[in-house]
């Protein structure tokens, strides 16, 4: 029979109480309810609402359950509509009238808000950790390939050359912003709601921000009717990995294209390739594929959520019990699709002299050399249209802007000299982009540092 039963004469449907339960979902937040449980227990008690003996009774008890159900001995009873209820009653089988005074001064609202807080707040930590360890990854390769060159793309289309490792150190950076919001979201959650009872609060003489203290809580919640209410949190949190999938999908997107045939930049590790069950020769870029697939349903969870809240009228309604599975499934995924991640990047082969023939084409030079008659007093305007021509020539002679001869450049333009030849080679022009955060080799090994140093200061907040 249900806890809150006695108000009614019949029983519900077996079906109902499917619908309506919980508990398959809530029950991964058991740790969390016996350690909110057990701190609103010796709350009561300290505050003379309960007696220490029942306290003691309460606490044992808790702890029994908790390490029965780690240890997977706990059968829960499907009849048991959420976790809450499962504990509770488990606890009034074992420990008597004891156990039946825990929920006082308390609701099933502020009880499944600090737990789903806690949890929150402890699954932000495991994220910021497996953010750490991709951006570790993507400097590390970095660092390996400085000296690497790639052809640097707009609109897929080549357009300047670049240094392999800056090209990984943006990832690194987006990955940066995605910890502050990881953080961001942690900090939203650490925010005590227990003690708001089901929303305007209750007249025992509890002690709320004693239970917060012993809970690890920042803050104690304001208002009763926004503690039990407020999935915010819960929203920053899958905002958060709805960016960082994102992030993750833009990553995967170029691991897939790099690794194909037609461009060769890489070779995927067979540990991060499958084949396939028809043809032999195919090493498939599956994980990164899934990586790019999975970010939808991240974003789908970010939505499901704000659908749910739009319209709830304060303070506790019964939708709110959608608000956990779709966090739960954001977090483990992108937990996840970190881990996989680094474990591509990590392991892939550069493919070094794929990527420089592949800047050697498409004119990378093109801005450069009108750079060079812009320095010599052109406009830059007209210097861009004198380059366009010479690209033009090139696609009709099919060859490269290196290829021209010097009469050819002086034909087009006077300003050309002997010096041009400077402006046309792929690591002079790599080199000379020094302004902070190009792309030039001592801009990079500037932004690495503090790359790394972003990284340290970030490991602090864990």
């Amino acid at each position: 029979m249900a806890l809150w039963s006695g108000r009614f004469e019949e029983g519900q449907d077996a079906r109902t109480q499917r619908f309506g339960a919980s508990l398959p979902v809530d029950k991964a937040l058991f740790a969390q309810d016996i350690r909110g449980s057990r701190a609103h227990a010796a709350m009561l008690a300290a505050h003379g609402i309960i007696s220490e003996a029942d306290a003691a009774a309460i606490d044992a008890g808790l702890a029994a359950i908790g390490e029965d159900i780690e240890a997977g001995r706990f059968a829960f009873d499907a009849a048991d509509e959420d976790i809450h209820m499962a504990v509770e009653g488990e606890l009034i089988r074992r420990i008597g009238d004891a156990g039946a005074r825990l929920h006082t001064g308390r609701s099933r609202n502020d009880q499944v808000a600090t737990d789903t807080r806690l949890w929150a707040k402890e699954r932000a930590a495991d994220l910021m950790r497996a953010n750490l360890a991709l951006r570790e990854a993507l400097v590390e390769a970095a660092q390996a390939h400085a000296d690497v060159i790639l052809p640097g793309c707009t609109h897929l289309q080549h357009a300047q050359p670049v240094l392999l490792s800056h090209h990984l150190l943006a990832y690194a950076w987006m990955l940066s912003r995605d910890f502050k919001r990881l953080a961001q979201a942690r900090d939203a959650a650490d925010a005590s709601p227990l003690g708001a009872a089901a929303l305007a609060g209750t007249t025992y003489p509890l002690d709320r921000h004693m239970t917060a203290g012993a809970l690890g809580f920042a803050r104690v919640i304001p208002n009763s009717l926004d503690a039990v209410s407020d999935r915010d949190f819960l929203l920053d949190l899958i905002y958060a990995c709805s960016v960082s999938s994102m992030h993750l999908s833009r990553l995967a997107e170029e691991i897939i294209i790099w690794s194909s045939a037609e461009f060769g930049f890489i070779t995927l590790s067979d540990a991060f390739s499958t084949g396939s069950s028809i043809m032999p020769q195919k090493k498939n870029p599956d994980f990164a594929e899934l990586i790019r697939g999975k970010s939808g349903r991240v974003v789908g969870d970010l939505v499901g959520l704000l659908v749910t809240m739009k319209s709830l009228p304060l303070a506790y309604n019964k939708d709110l019990q959608e608000d956990k599975e779709g966090a739960m499934d954001a977090a483990g995924t992108l937990e996840e699709c970190c881990w996989c991640a680094a474990g591509m990047v990590s392991t892939m082969t550069v493919n070094a002299d794929a990527m420089l023939a592949q800047a050697q084409k498409g004119y990378l030079a093109a801005t450069d050399v009108a750079d060079y008659l812009a320095k010599k007093g052109l406009p830059f305007r007209r210097a861009h249209e004198v380059v366009g021509h010479l690209v033009h020539l090139c696609e009709q002679r099919g060859c490269d802007l290196a290829d021209l001869p010097l009469d050819d450049l002086k034909a087009e333009c006077e300003l050309f000299e002997a010096d041009v030849a400077g402006m046309l080679d792929l690591p002079a022009i790599v080199a000379a982009r020094t302004t902070y955060g190009g792309t030039g080799d001592e801009a990079v090994a500037v932004q690495m540092g503090e790359a790394r140093a972003d990284m340290e200061a970030d490991s602090t907040l864990l």
